[in-house]
């Protein structure tokens, strides 16, 4: 199987493009202050995991309630305004150092299509932040279910079919074993994983998978996939 037999990435964005660790690791640090001081990032992982848990919504407006559960649960400034600054910090996540200039390199080879669990409203900052890549995107509220429900990868599927794409042209491409890699290798897809949390122990931010799905393809950057494209 090569690279070159594809014709559309499809992105999970959240994890594999967008830093979200990284951007709740500093609103957390930042907006709890002193009480953080003694907290791993395991310990916040854990929290916001439980939060989202709890509050399933469009991440544009239900992560102050995140907020306020694991601030709850850690003992930090639940007020408010903390809680909306939180929300707020949320349209801000990084992208990681590699995605802008591996999008730009990948997007000469193939139509790129973002698949996220995001919403449009939050989707269309992470877009922004990642300089408008995509040729195509399928967010949570056009499918109105999140991964790994097959049902989002359905609607992808079906979607570029009406581009014009055959579904062994698209090779789906993200960080989270949870969300992506295992339901979609069930579905027939082809996979590549972007193993950002390479040499880091668990699972950080994202929930753990029942096992680990081996990937068709497999890097721990995106950078390495376009050098593997470009034959670098």
């Amino acid at each position: 199987m090569e690279l070159s037999n594809f014709k559309v990435l499809t992105f999970d964005v959240v994890g594999t493009l967008i830093d979200f660790e990284t951007g709740v690791l500093e609103a957390v640090r930042r907006l709890g202050g002193d009480a953080t001081l003694d907290l791993s990032d395991t310990a916040i992982f854990e929290a916001y995991k439980r939060g989202r848990d709890r509050f399933p919504g469009r991440s544009s407006s239900a992560m102050a309630d995140v907020y306020r559960s694991l601030a709850e649960e850690l003992k930090l400034p639940a007020d408010p305004a903390t809680a909306e600054a939180f929300q707020m910090a949320v349209f801000r996540w990084p992208a990681f150092e590699d995605s802008v200039a591996a999008l730009k390199r990948l997007r000469k080879h193939y139509r790129l299509v973002a698949m996220t669990n995001a919403d449009r409203t939050a989707f269309s900052c992470y877009s922004h932040t990642l300089d408008d890549p995509f040729d195509d995107s399928v967010t949570c509220d056009e499918t109105r279910v999140a991964k790994p429900n097959p049902q989002f990868f359905a609607y992808n599927r079906g979607r570029q079919a009406a581009h014009g794409y055959k579904f062994s042209e698209i090779l789906h491409v993200a960080q989270s074993q949870y969300h992506d890699i295992g339901v979609a290798s069930e579905l027939g897809y082809t996979t590549c994983w972007i193993e950002r949390r390479q040499g880091q122990p668990g699972f950080g931010g994202t929930p753990e998978p029942k096992q680990v799905t081996r990937p068709d393809f497999h890097f721990a950057t995106l950078k390495e996939l376009a050098d593997a494209v470009e034959g670098v």
